[in-house]
């Protein structure tokens, strides 16, 4: 058995310090609120989206019948 040699932490593990908290301007605040809002409207739509099926997005083009 090893005798705990190496057991140290490793420097590319350590944690970073962490940043300063930056103070938001109102801007900054409006777009966050605006993405949050946002987020919450494409979640509300694929609720109501699920289960009806794929969606036909024009790239499959015309449908062709089996008959010739």
């Amino acid at each position: 058995m090893v005798s705990g040699q190496g057991a140290g932490t490793n420097p590319i593990h350590n944690k970073k310090p962490k940043k300063a908290v930056k103070e938001l301007d109102e801007d900054e605040i409006a777009f966050k609120a605006k993405q949050q809002a946002d987020k919450k409207a494409r979640e509300d739509m694929a609720g109501k989206a699920k289960g009806k099926g794929p969606l036909n997005t024009g790239t499959q083009g015309i449908k062709k019948s089996g008959k010739k």
